[in-house]
């Protein structure tokens, strides 16, 4: 009796296995059902795209045809209007020269007749001769000698059919965010990634998005092989979220974890190093300002950035500050000027801090730091003064001309002064002169406050003129421009 029941209890143990074994097959199966479902979509949507860049490129080639027989139909017009038009002329003369033969015919008057009648008569050959062999024959056809030849091409459109291919690998793996290496600086974020360790799945390239800053949709920033990237031109005071995913000819991976990063003002101390700090050697590769045409975001001052720690399981944290403030409280703007944007007849030194050029042609440099919002203060020293120059300060977009006064196009605010007067400049459009110059030694101050939207100067701390522009919104840098004559130097963390 015994024996038997270890015999039966040992064939449910293995049954039992079975079973189990059958219960994760048939959850797998279910799962095969969903995964189906979703690549069916998926397979159709792009056969669908297929499909019509298959119709538009026909629809393209069906006007390009049908402009061909456009032209061949007006020259053919154009051709048979000319000879109508010649054969009117022509026939209206002979019609003419017909009449007047008639009345010279009935002229009594011999004398006469005989005085015209062989220049009559030699007329009237030359004018029947004229309508000789090949006059009255129509130079152009009514039929068009085009033939569409759409045999290879219906040929083509029966033969369509799919082309079996076996996958040869797998999509990648989801890229891994490494906190040790992203960072924070002025209005920038660097962030980081990798592939998991024992992935020996090949890459060909990663997809880096960032949200709006707002909790909005999410865009891309970066498409390539590197595993590092730097963007530019973020909000300040916002929140952002990113994420990363890996691709290879099979397909795209999953995203990474969310990396959140939020930036803030409540810090109480100067600007502090970052904790983190990127190798010089991988600090290279940036996204310049990602968002500034397309989703309107913004840069402000040099914020505190952190990323906090949250209890998803997707998401990522690490911490840093950069922010200034004075004893009020109030957001202190700094930054140095911009080797990368400035026209290449600019002269750097002092950190980036203090520049002149080489040539005697206005040349414009801007500051690394845009702004979008805020109150914002800095001061230029006029360090040489030679020559009475007439240098420009103000701010501009990105794209501001870089070898031309600024102000001369529609993206930069600017005075312009020399040694007596001033002019506000916008667009090339020159307004509100002001007396009172600049020497060696002067201070121009540049005040934006993009709360009221304007723009206004001073010289030595004085105000210099009204309020130069108004209604400003957007995105602007700091922005010079000068000549070999002129040498300035950025004052910033002003108050």
């Amino acid at each position: 009796f015994f024996p038997l029941q270890s015999q039966l209890s040992q064939a449910l143990n293995g049954l039992s296995d079975r079973a189990k074994e059958a219960k994760e097959f048939l959850v797998q199966l279910r799962n095969m059902v969903q995964q189906i479902q979703e690549n069916s979509v998926e397979f159709e949507a792009c056969l669908v795209a297929q499909c019509d860049a298959l119709i538009d490129a026909l629809n393209r080639r069906k006007a390009q045809l049908l402009s061909r027989v456009n032209k061949e139909h007006e020259h053919k017009l154009k051709v048979v209007r000319d000879q109508i038009s010649h054969c009117t002329v022509k026939l209206r003369q002979t019609t003419g020269l017909m009449e007047y033969c008639l009345e010279v015919i009935k002229e009594n008057d011999p004398s006469g007749f005989l005085q015209i009648s062989d220049a009559l008569i030699r007329r009237v050959h030359l004018t029947e001769d004229q309508w000789g062999k090949g006059t009255l024959t129509p130079r152009m056809t009514t039929d068009f000698d085009l033939n569409l030849d759409n045999a290879p091409l219906l040929q083509s459109i029966h033969q369509l059919d799919f082309v079996q291919m076996k996958v040869s690998s797998p999509v990648p793996a989801p890229p891994i965010l490494q906190l040790e290496e992203c960072c924070t600086h002025n209005n920038s974020a660097t962030l980081s990634w990798k592939q998991p360790p024992l992935s020996t799945v090949q890459v060909e390239g990663y997809i880096l998005e960032l949200d709006d800053g707002n909790g909005g949709q999410f865009r891309e920033v970066y498409v390539g092989k590197e595993t590092m990237c730097t963007v530019d031109g973020l909000h300040f005071n916002s929140t952002y979220s990113a994420r990363v995913k890996a691709f290879n000819k099979t397909g795209v991976s999953p995203y990474s974890k969310t990396l959140v990063l939020q930036t803030s003002e409540d810090t109480q101390s100067e600007e502090q190093t970052l904790p983190f700090p990127v190798p010089l050697e991988r600090s290279q590769l940036r996204r310049m300002s990602p968002f500034s045409s397309t989703l309107n975001l913004q840069p402000s001052f040099p914020g505190r950035s952190y990323f906090e720690l949250r209890s998803s399981a997707h998401q990522l944290s690490l911490h840093s500050s950069l922010q200034s403030l004075n004893s009020a409280g109030e957001l202190i703007a700094w930054f140095s000027f911009d080797p990368a944007s400035a026209h290449a007849d600019i002269i750097f030194s002092n950190d980036n801090l203090t520049v002149t050029c080489n040539s005697y042609d206005d040349r414009v440099v801007l500051g690394k730091t845009g702004f979008s919002k805020g109150l914002h203060y800095w001061e230029l020293s006029i360090d040489r003064y030679d020559n009475h120059p007439d240098p420009a300060f103000g701010v501009a977009r990105i794209d501001v001309l870089k070898d031309a006064m600024l102000g001369k196009d529609d993206k930069a605010w600017a005075m312009y002064v020399d040694n007596n007067r001033s002019w506000f400049m916008h667009n090339n459009s020159h307004t509100n002169r002001t007396e009172g110059g600049i020497t060696k030694g002067a201070t121009v101050g540049v005040l934006l406050d993009l709360t009221r939207r304007t723009l206004t100067f001073s010289i030595n701390e004085d105000q210099q003129g009204p309020v130069a522009f108004e209604n400003l919104e957007g995105l602007f840098f700091p922005a010079v421009s000068l000549n070999r004559n002129v040498q300035v130097r950025a004052l910033t963390m002003l108050p």
